[in-house]
């Protein structure tokens, strides 16, 4: 399964323009570690991209099965980015790092990341943590995808509560005002109904707006 992921990594450009720059060749050799280890575990790199405002048009193109964000000290603005990209269109998310400042380590969790790795770049570690960031994130949408199913189901549920109500009332009201038998009431409803092409429920409520008009 994980030969046929199409992965994506946000990182900062690799081009060293101060050859002097310690920081920056230390973040270029980071970088390119990491992209030499996806390779060698058998992944299919298909793009790495700048966080910039393009990104989203970019991810939309490329449709990746999982993000990679390699950052260090600009990591929160990088993860902005990522996370604004996907609102739309979620993907797992993985944030390599060797920034010492977790602080922001639970917001990026909630905000969408699947894993937030500090200092583990080693080629050995990159297949079982992509493994866990893909499980954690299907299982994660899962469990939403049940959410929003429960959320429709309670839905339903009320809006079959209140027609029922709606219902109840149409029914006493012509069994009050001419006197019918329940089932007979619930008979004119469902014929009113019938001719018109409504829902019952609609039948009953324009009954009761009537008589609330009518007084």
């Amino acid at each position: 399964m994980n030969q046929a992921l199409r992965i994506v990594v946000v990182a900062p450009d690799l081009a060293i323009e101060d050859q002097t720059d310690d920081y920056a060749i230390h973040q270029a050799e980071r970088s390119r570690s990491l992209r030499i280890g996806l390779l060698e575990n058998g992944f299919n790199l298909v793009a790495s991209l700048p966080a910039d405002v393009f990104l989203t048009e970019r991810l939309a193109q490329l449709q990746p099965d999982l993000i990679i964000v390699d950052a260090e000290s600009e990591a929160r603005d990088a993860l902005e980015h990522v996370v604004m990209a996907t609102r739309d269109a979620r993907r797992p998310i993985v944030m390599f790092t060797n920034d010492s400042d977790t602080t922001h380590v639970k917001a990026a969790v909630a905000a969408g990341v699947s894993a937030y790795i500090v200092a583990g770049l080693s080629a050995e570690r990159i297949r079982p943590i992509l493994d866990v960031a893909m499980a954690r994130f299907e299982h994660e949408q899962a469990l939403r995808q049940e959410l929003a199913d429960t959320k429709t189901e309670l839905g339903e549920l009320s809006t079959e509560l209140k027609d029922r109500k709606v219902i109840d009332r149409a029914k006493g009201l012509l069994m009050q005002r001419q006197g019918l038998s329940e089932p007979a009431a619930f008979a004119k409803l469902r014929k009113a109904a019938m001719d018109k092409g409504l829902k019952l429920a609609d039948v009953a409520q324009r009954m009761l707006d009537m008589a609330d008009l009518l007084g």
